[in-house]
């Protein structure tokens, strides 16, 4: 009898996603309401945990509760630590939700809701979780190692090196991107700009308070922290109404590339209690705590969506970023369907605090179902604003026009009509001088963000709201920029290491300000070129961006489907082959747009060339002459990279193939890494209850 009631509520939810996922997808010419999408998501959601990823735990990777993890058997009280699963799946999310479950899909709303929907939906519970889960799986196997050094282990050195440098390079790109939305959120913007600066001595305050004046207060440092948080966005407000006060912290966007810069080489060096770990905890519960408290809201208020299911950028003729549909909205949407940045976290430093296997899925899938619900939460947002307000937002003054007029004119044109009033008024409404151009998708996603937040809890306070969901974005943004740097800084120490031994020291301070300066020097860089980029950095790095976190996963997944086969399970590689055949499809497709396109706003080249030819014929103004050669480089360099990433992964990807065919074939492969197996001795009631 309970087995026949499990079963028909299971076939009930079955049904109800399948009605709303239905609902969305066949809805055409009119509004709809948000409430489908929460209830498809967490239909789905529920289905994937409970079936499919217990299925790939207890018979693809055959998880063994019994056997003890790296963080207990070589537990040193530093590194390896046996943790309770709650702090660990805490530590998880915060490090792996950065701002792509929040950018990309409010930047693939210019082709409708509905690709970028479906994407974020299936994509998570058959692409990002598995690679997140499997990836953790055979780290924790493999002594926690890194992603790059499973790779050379298991694949040989060609991979593995491959891998390795791929691995590092990517990340370059990615830590770029994530400073240019942070940049484009506190341009020009003193509330913004005080908030987001009062995180960081928040942050050091907490930590000091927990291991300095308080230690084991937990509690009470979590709640110092949050009235801390709170009394900087209204800080913040106060600021910004003060005429002496507010110059102090309106700034260009390359005075902030600077200062953001800066963060992340201190974020670096400085002991890992005193800024990285407190910024990771307070992320953590306002992150969790935002999204929750925008579910209710929607919930409340079951707002309409009133973006079209599908526009007609979908040919690639979008304001905010060019390329049509497919492969674009897949390399767009990367966190919050699947993100490579992922398997870099699930690779060498989660496994570390494991303390028992039963927790990865939790951990490994459901953690990354939680951010695929961030996701989704950031489309509603997006959605449910004017499509007008959308893309005066968003759409670059390069595209639409410097002038409000000139802007409102173009849009309005293509049937999303907006008046210079209506923006002047959300302007005034959320506390800021303009909201035109204003790239990056950060601030329109707070607008919808506030919008809906005033509608259910008061819109008197909508300034507040605004800048209060900046903060929430920036604290996404910050906590993955600053433990992406120190990642990098590991990667190059162990890289530099094998010249120079004393290079590879992580102790050794000479070597963490070295190698910490060149990490954040590489990425600021590309911070650079994104900021001085007229048309946003938008058009020119998220692509980049997305071709890059896309290229690492399939990596990744690479990794894992040449151990599965390794194993003896070639029956059960498919559960990590065809995301993997996914991936390298959209990837290669996308790079080679971007290499070999005609149109100058898809293709690196194209664009480089078109801009030289102007520059040669006078036909530039004298501001954007002066940095044309810049940009000229800029676009020439970006599409060396896309050709040096999309190389690197079918260096790899034929590597692992070589090695699957050679063990198929019974010819000598390198064995498996895994460690070998060890009982554990751990009292476990306190770690999983």
């Amino acid at each position: 009898m309970n087995n026949l009631l499990k079963n028909s509520i299971w076939v009930l939810i079955a049904a109800l996603g399948a009605a709303a996922v239905g609902g969305i997808a066949l809805n055409r010419g009119e509004h709809i309401n948000t409430l489908w999408f929460i209830t498809a998501a967490l239909c789905i959601y529920a289905i994937a945990y409970r079936f499919y990823a217990a299925w790939i735990a207890a018979t693809v990777l055959a998880v063994d509760e019994t056997r003890a993890t790296p963080a207990e058997r070589l537990d040193n009280g530093r590194d390896f630590v046996p943790t309770n699963k709650w702090i660990v799946f805490g530590h998880h999310f915060a490090a792996i939700a950065g701002p792509g479950p929040l950018v990309g899909p409010t930047l693939a709303v210019q082709f409708g809701y509905l690709p970028g929907t479906l994407w974020i939906l299936f994509g998570a519970v058959l692409g990002g979780c598995v690679q997140d889960m499997v990836t953790l799986f055979l780290s924790t196997r493999r002594d926690a190692k890194s992603l790059g050094q499973m790779a050379r282990d298991e694949l040989g050195a060609l991979g593995g090196t491959a891998a390795l440098i791929g691995t590092f390079a990517i990340m370059i790109i990615l830590i770029a991107v994530l400073g240019l939305v942070v940049v484009n959120a506190m341009k020009h913007s003193p509330w913004a700009t005080a908030t987001v600066s009062a995180t960081i001595p928040i942050a050091m305050i907490v930590g000091l308070y927990m291991r300095s004046f308080r230690p084991g207060q937990v509690l009470e440092a979590s709640a110092l922290g949050v009235v801390l948080l709170l009394l900087a966005v209204m800080g913040g407000g106060w600021i910004d109404h003060n005429p002496t006060l507010r110059v102090w912290f309106d700034h260009e966007g390359l005075t902030l590339a600077w200062w953001v810069m800066a963060y992340g080489f201190a974020a670096a060096i400085l002991p890992v209690w005193l800024l990285l770990a407190p910024r990771d905890y307070l992320s953590t519960y306002v992150k969790l705590g935002t999204i929750t408290l925008l579910a209710v809201a929607i919930i409340m208020l079951q707002p309409t969506v009133k973006m079209p299911a599908l526009t007609q950028f979908i040919d690639g003729t979008g304001p905010i970023f060019g390329g049509k549909l497919f492969p674009f909205v897949f390399i767009t949407i990367a966190c919050g369907a699947i993100s490579g940045f992922h398997s870099l976290i699930a690779s060498g430093t989660t496994p570390k605090l494991l303390s028992n296997e039963r927790d990865i899925r939790m951990i490994g899938y459901g953690g990354m179902l939680l951010e695929s619900f961030v996701a989704i939460m950031a489309m509603m947002a997006a959605t449910v604003l004017d499509p007008g307000v959308f893309f005066a937002i968003n759409s670059p003054a390069g595209v639409v026009g410097k002038e409000a007029v000139d802007a409102v004119a173009k849009i309005s044109s293509w049937g999303f009509p907006v008046t210079v009033d209506q923006m002047q008024l959300l302007a005034n409404q959320m506390g800021e001088a303009t909201l035109f151009a204003r790239t990056g998708g950060a601030p329109s996603l707070a607008v919808g963000m506030a919008s809906i937040f005033g509608s259910a809890f008061g819109e008197s306070m909508l300034a507040l709201w605004y800048h209060f969901a900046i903060m929430f974005e920036a604290i996404f943004i910050l906590t993955t920029l600053d433990a992406g740097t120190r990642v990098g800084r590991f990667m190059l120490q162990d890289m530099l290491g094998n010249i120079w031994p004393k290079l590879g020291e992580t102790s050794w301070m000479p070597s963490v300000v070295l190698t910490s300066g060149l990490v954040v020097a590489g990425w600021g860089y590309f911070l650079y070129i994104g900021v001085i980029d007229p048309n946003g950095g938008v058009n020119i790095l998220w692509p980049l961006f997305g071709i890059a976190n896309q290229m690492l996963a399939a990596i990744a997944l690479c990794v894992a489907t040449g151990i599965l086969v390794k194993s003896g399970k070639l029956k059960y590689a498919w559960v990590t082959g065809v995301p993997l055949a996914w991936l390298v499809t959209i990837t290669s497709t996308a790079a080679w747009e971007k290499i070999a396109s005609d149109n100058i706003r898809i293709g690196f080249f194209s664009a480089a060339k078109d801009l030289a030819g102007k520059l040669a014929a006078g036909m530039l103004p004298p501001d954007k002459a002066a940095i044309a050669p810049q940009l000229i480089f800029n676009q020439q360099l970006d599409g060396w990279l896309t050709l040096f990433f999309v190389a690197l992964l079918w260096l790899i990807v034929f590597d692992m193939l070589r090695v699957c065919s050679r063990y198929l074939a019974g010819k000598p492969v390198l064995p498996l890494a895994e460690a070998p197996h060890c009982p554990s001795q751990l009292i476990e009631d306190w770690v999983r209850d």
